[in-house]
């Protein structure tokens, strides 16, 4: 059984119990939380609360206990993925949008990790949860790319050195609203957790991890910039978290940005990676072709597509 505490500060004040508590666990849905409630597992002060929408008073700890979640065995799917390197000892698949990398919150069908079951004979097994075989390192659900997996476990732990010392060149494309005034640049600051949004990431002054982001704005039209991104570090939602920053939000990310009707989703796309085999030591570039919807906006808006082409290719 986990269990957590939480401090309910003044701004919390005349807030429904469940929506706070929504607010301060991560990836859990409303439902989850509010059977939480009703089950006992939930105090206010010490005191048992079992109504969900009870109100906050303000200055409260807000205590709670999660059952620990029974993981059902990993099966392999059929389910076709874009395997542009390979060898013996890693993979890089350009994985498609609307995909989960490794099951978590009650997922476990549908994700890369199936997919990696069906079409690998070996996958690295060092990650304790048993749930991330190959995985070194992800992608945002909804944001297309360039994604390496371990085959073997002296891999796998080569791999996880080589993107902690930043010897892991990624670069990103993307579809940011409205025009730059600086066409270049360096940001590099804190990112944690949003306070008024736990769901949410967000550049803070305290109680962050360093994020570094360095963005070259590649083509412009009106009221929309092509962007190349490349980070030093690897932040939960770090581009997304960025480019909000400098107010200029990723086009189709509703989350940090607003809804749009020309994107169903960030166009944000892991488009090359740049490193040593950490086996072999050979020098290894790999292109991961653009989705078919971030190919149509390109078209839409009328960018120069050669600037992309052009990417690491001098």
């Amino acid at each position: 059984m986990k269990e957590l505490k939480f401090s309910a500060e003044e701004k919390f004040i005349g807030k429904r119990l469940d929506i706070f508590l929504q607010s301060m666990l991560e990836e859990m849905s409303r439902a989850g939380v509010q059977k939480l409630i009703e089950d006992g597992l939930v105090k206010v002060n010490g005191k048992d609360i079992k109504k969900a929408g009870t109100k906050l008073k303000g200055n409260e700890i807000v205590e709670v206990k999660i059952p620990e979640e029974e993981v059902p065995e990993l099966k392999p799917e059929n389910i076709p993925i874009d395997i542009v390197y390979e060898d013996e000892y890693i993979a890089v698949i350009n994985k498609t949008s609307n995909m989960t990398v490794h099951p978590a919150q009650n997922i476990y069908t549908g994700t890369l990790v199936n997919a990696l079951l069906y079409h690998f004979k070996s996958l690295s097994n060092i990650n304790e949860d048993n749930i991330r075989p190959g995985i070194v390192h992800r992608l945002d659900k909804d944001t297309s790319g360039l994604i390496i997996i371990a085959k073997t476990n002296e891999a796998h732990e080569k791999l996880v050195e080589m993107f902690q010392s930043k010897n892991m060149k990624k670069t990103y494309i993307a579809i940011c609203k409205g025009n730059f005034s600086q066409k270049s640049g360096r940001i590099e600051n804190l990112i944690g957790r949003d306070p008024y949004e736990r769901k949410r990431m967000a550049v803070v002054e305290i109680n962050g991890k360093p994020a570094i982001t360095n963005y070259e704005v590649i083509d412009e039209v009106q009221d929309f910039s092509l962007m190349k991104v490349n980070i030093e570090t690897g932040r939960t939602h770090q581009i997304r978290v960025h480019m909000k920053f400098l107010n200029h939000p990723i086009l189709g990310d509703s989350t940090y940005g607003s809804p749009s009707k020309l994107a169903e989703r960030q166009m944000l796309h892991a488009y090359m990676l740049e490193f040593i085999h950490p086996v072999t030591k050979e020098s290894i570039k790999v292109k991961g072709k653009l989705p078919g919807d971030f190919e149509n906006i390109i078209k839409k808006l009328r960018f120069n597509r050669e600037k992309i082409t052009e990417i690491g290719e001098k």
